[in-house]
């Protein structure tokens, strides 16, 4: 005799069996055997997970993100309502009894839509320089920042953490290339930048664009590329047309090796990162280095000159 087949596509009975009660699968996660924070009796420690009330908690002075989707925040309330918060926030517990938040800051503002008085968070110890890396690393290796946010965040990870493009590579899981490819988007105009920010132009775009050192005409080709819905093909095809170059020879294109971002980190410091290198397959190439004063010269022939070349 054969058995009856269970239908598919009917939702979660038709995986679960008839027999479920899914009203209880839909009841919003309850943290009722974790300790709840109060202001009389504020946690010392760190814990596994604990409620804290909203009004304990305060922003992420680091936060990367400059912005919050304020439809997105909604859905998420939305989901809020009916499931409760899934997936706890990260906090750090100040000395006025209070508490920072590391990460989740997303899952704060929605939670507080939805209108809970009380947020299950872990709680972490962490100094100024670890809550920078650790709301920085986490959004980054999320990916929902926009291209400049991205390249701010590495920026502040190098400035304020004193980390080298290399460390920073290591610590977002990033090649160096790649770290490098965004740190160079900053040297954009503001205009390209916020066109890059808002979607008008990608990264491919504004990597081309890069290669002009004429404010005037990135600015006129990004215009172009939005009202043309210009490729990044197209674009460079644009720009040999205007500024009547050459095509490259194939192999000028070639990833540069790891050792000459080095290069470009430990020379570009002492010239505003105002350099750029070109190595063909064979291994032959040319460095190019734009000085905007005498003294920037004064200061990297010194460092050759202590460092004992």
């Amino acid at each position: 005799m054969s058995k009856q087949q269970r239908g598919l596509g009917k939702g979660i009975g038709a995986l679960l069996g008839n027999d479920t009660d899914l009203s209880n699968i839909r009841k919003p996660v309850g943290y009722i055997h974790k300790e709840v924070v109060s202001p009389e009796q504020p946690q010392q420690g760190t814990a596994d997970i604990l409620r804290i009330p909203v009004d304990l908690i305060e922003p992420n002075p680091f936060q990367p993100r400059m912005s919050f989707d304020q439809e997105a925040l909604e859905e998420l309330a939305d989901s809020i309502r009916t499931l409760g918060l899934i997936q706890p926030i990260t906090v750090r517990r100040k000395a006025d009894g209070r508490y920072q938040i590391i990460s989740g800051e997303r899952r704060f503002r929605a939670s507080r839509l939805a209108g809970m008085d009380m947020i299950p968070a872990y709680i972490r110890e962490a100094n100024d320089q670890g809550m920078l890396e650790m709301a920085i690393v986490e959004n980054i290796q999320r990916e929902n920042l926009d291209p400049i946010e991205v390249a701010m965040s590495y920026q502040r990870l190098i400035d304020e953490c004193n980390l080298t493009q290399e460390q920073m590579a290591v610590r977002v899981g990033k090649k160096r290339a790649s770290v490098t490819n965004f740190l160079r988007l900053l040297k954009l105009p503001a205009k390209l930048q916020h066109d890059l920010k808002v979607g008008l132009l990608s990264v491919g775009h504004a990597k081309v664009l890069l290669g002009l050192e004429d404010v005037k005409l990135q600015e006129y080709l990004c215009d172009l590329v939005i009202k043309d819905g210009l490729s990044v093909r197209q674009l460079e095809d644009k720009i040999r047309q205007m500024t009547q170059q050459k095509p490259k020879p194939a192999d000028e294109g070639q990833e540069l090796p790891d050792e000459y971002f080095k290069v470009l980190e430990i020379v570009g410091k002492y010239f505003e990162n105002n350099i750029s290198l070109k190595r063909a397959s064979s291994g032959k190439g040319s460095m190019t280095i734009h000085f905007s004063s005498d003294e920037e010269v004064r200061k990297f022939l010194k460092a050759l000159e202590d460092s004992k070349f």
